[in-house]
């Protein structure tokens, strides 16, 4: 079924077409529709049209808006709508460039500007016709990344993280020459936000993220940029519990896991899940020693927080939607090893343990960065606990948040309690009951106050 944004894209071509000029759909959506992939991303280029001549063109199907001084881009009903560019480098970073838009500038050379020939395709949506000047769909078919220029490919320091996350996302391999040039490539010029941007498509947008996370390696990004990263590829682990090699090798089989449970969860979740997954053992290299003869690294979890909350600074990740991202990657670094050993407990854990640890953490995703910490490794493991862990969450109703407390303020000022210090006692005292299960009504709480009063008394 056509789309309606393809629909208004064909229409606005055809007038293109009456008028002298040609449109044509350019960039990741023409990338996406040679995939089989679905994109509503349509971008159009127009060529053959001025700028002035083009904007009353498309006010007849709406509002326009102008965006760019020296370049011309057009947004009507949600549509970009561009002149094809020329760019002139005369800065540091990917914004340091001068552009002007030419309308008769031919596409060959409007498309050199872009990074990657799978990038640089275009597609006629009035005759269906492609155009690809620089080999752009054989190189999709063989999954080749391949620069465009390799004279101006480097000028824009951004596309290293683009070459990561599209590797991951469409398992393709960059060709030597253009990974050479993201090599020589500085990368401090790369504001947070944008590097944010691109792991974050990594992570969620990839069925395997560790082909760009194993391409950041190879790439020398994740040295240059996150080396508190790079210490995981030196950190050994004890074969027998790891058979796969070093922290990093694990890390990478866990996120590959984890983006194989993340579609339960909402985008913020997500996030939460995927980043919990790349830095629960961060601390790893910190504590790692050979004790008794083992390999061990006790008390990696705490370790790691610290150096999460860094990464996390840097990348500018703090709450998603209203959604505590940050806090939750920091608590599922601290205890993902917690559902296994609660498994394993020569004991019964309590149920107030349970409730006492969804205060901390959504215990849901816990339970599944713990499956995945769990699989994530070579050989074969018993990970059913990560099932055990659900269901037992699941019966007390805490999967992503400790029980409300039972006894609230006006209760305490029906029996006369002041507002004050006293009253935050009484009530986390009480509450504390009920997360052990000793009071579970309100009949109960209000009781467990009044024992309270009498001690008072």
């Amino acid at each position: 079924m056509q789309s309606a944004e393809l629909t208004f894209a064909r229409a606005i071509a055809e007038d293109v077409h009456a008028r002298g000029g040609r449109a044509l759909v350019v960039g990741g959506y023409v990338r996406d529709q040679l995939l089989g992939h679905p994109s509503k991303d349509i971008d159009l280029e127009v060529f053959g049209v001025p700028a002035d001549d083009l904007k009353a063109l498309l006010a007849r199907f709406g509002a326009v808006n102008t965006v760019g001084e020296s370049f011309t881009v057009f947004k009507v009903q949600g549509l970009d709508v561009s002149l094809p560019r020329r760019e002139s480098k005369v800065g540091r970073g990917h914004k340091g460039f001068v552009v002007h838009g030419d309308p008769f500038l031919p596409f060959d050379e409007a498309a050199r500007r872009r990074d990657f020939t799978i990038n640089a395709i275009g597609w006629d949506p009035r005759t269906g016709e492609y155009l690809d000047p620089h080999g752009g769909r054989a190189d999709l078919e063989a999954r080749v990344l391949r620069m465009v220029d390799a004279r101006t490919f480097g000028e824009d320091s951004l596309r290293v993280l683009r070459a990561l996350q599209f590797a991951a996302r469409f398992g393709c391999r960059v060709d030597e020459a253009t990974a050479g040039v993201c090599r020589a490539t500085p990368l401090d010029d790369l504001p947070a936000e944008r590097v944010w941007g691109e792991l974050e498509k990594l992570l969620l947008r990839s069925p395997r993220p560790s082909v760009g996370l194993h391409l950041a390696r190879d790439l020398d990004v994740v040295g240059r940029l996150w080396p508190t990263l790079e210490a995981l590829a030196r950190c050994p682990q004890d074969p027998e519990w790891h058979p796969e090699g070093d922290v990093w090798t694990h890390t990478c089989m866990v996120v590959d896991e984890a983006a194989t449970r993340k579609a339960a969860f909402t985008h913020p979740e997500q996030v939460a899940l995927m980043l919990g997954a790349l830095l629960h053992d961060i601390g790893k290299p910190l504590v790692t020693a050979e004790i008794d003869g083992r390999i061990k690294s006790p008390g990696h979890e705490g370790e790691g927080v610290p150096l999460a909350t860094a990464l996390l600074d840097a990348w500018q990740v703090h709450t998603l939607e209203g959604y505590p991202v940050r806090a939750q990657v920091l608590a599922l670094v601290a205890w993902h090893m917690l559902p296994g050993a609660w498994w394993k407990a020569p004991e019964p854990v309590s149920d107030g343990a349970f409730r006492r640890l969804a205060r901390k953490v959504d215990m849901v995703l816990l339970a599944r960065l713990s499956e995945a910490d769990c699989n994530g490794r070579g050989g074969t493991f018993d990970c059913s606990f990560g099932q055990w862990f659900l269901d037992r969450v699941a019966a007390l109703g805490v999967e992503h948040a400790p029980p409300a407390p039972l006894l609230l303020g006006r209760h305490l000022i029906a029996l006369g309690v002041a507002p004050g210090p006293r009253m935050g006692e009484i009530l986390k005292a009480v509450y504390e009951q009920q997360l052990d299960g000793a009071v579970t009504t309100l009949e109960e709480a209000i009781d467990a106050a009044r024992g309270n009063l009498k001690f008072d008394s």
